[in-house]
């Protein structure tokens, strides 16, 4: 993993190739791998601080971080992915890692709140992710709120 390069930028920090990039990830896993046309464009990205792994001048993992009180009244972290060509490294534990841990540094709380895909709910559960049994469909897709204390 020594070449993969991490990084994590506000918004206002982004340049255009880098939002660009990532919007195309997010649609490339979300809208066309899991056929599910949503509104990735939601208003959230400029509140976010965007977490991302580069390998080869691809994107190989992200997530989306928010402060408390922006999603939920919990810090949170959103928009979960790794690409297609990077899944076999595990990077989505590492990336999980790195945004609890930014949580922790820059808003001072290890209460994070997540809105998980349930057939991931082993993953963050593994990560020390509650299942709160708030169950719902979002985008036709089960989803669990889940909690980390």
């Amino acid at each position: 993993m020594d070449d993969i390069i991490w990084t994590v930028k506000s918004f206002d920090e982004l340049t255009a190739s880098e939002l660009y990039t990532i919007i195309k990830a997010r649609v490339d896993v979300f809208v066309v791998e899991q056929e599910c046309p949503y509104p990735d464009l939601d208003g959230y990205d400029q509140q976010a601080l965007h977490l991302w792994a580069v390998k080869r001048g691809e994107i190989a993992a992200y997530c989306r971080i928010f402060a408390p009180a922006v999603k939920y009244p919990d810090a949170s972290i959103g928009r979960v992915l790794t690409t297609q060509n990077y899944r076999k490294m595990k990077l989505g534990k590492v990336l999980m890692n790195f945004a609890i841990s930014t949580i922790e540094a820059r808003y001072r709380t290890s209460t994070i709140r997540i809105s998980a895909q349930d057939y991931l709910l082993k993953f963050y559960g593994d990560l020390g992710f509650e299942d709160t049994g708030r169950k719902y469909l979002e985008d036709n897709i089960p989803h669990t709120e889940m909690v980390k204390r």
